[in-house]
């Protein structure tokens, strides 16, 4: 990650608790939690955006989407 202090920053709450979890197991652990735990107050606007797309009305189905999430992830080199 380009900022350390993010990536350092020890969140006390779900976050924080999975990238321990994470760490602990040897999993690499997604940029964005390190985000969602350096500030949490933010968390819950990004969680319902992304609960809104990936669930909300779309004449594409759930699956579909999840679908196309998992390989732009994979074609960005990221975990999903």
């Amino acid at each position: 990650m380009h900022l350390p202090a993010v990536e350092a920053h020890e969140d006390p709450g779900p976050a924080g608790a999975r990238i321990r979890a994470m760490r602990d197991a040897g999993v690499a652990i997604p940029q964005i939690l390190h985000l969602l735990a350096f500030r949490p107050e933010r968390a819950g606007h990004l969680g319902r955006l992304s609960q809104e797309v990936m669930r909300g009305p779309s004449p594409l189905s759930a699956g579909l989407r999840e679908l196309i999430a998992a390989f732009t992830s994979s074609r960005n080199h990221c975990l999903f």
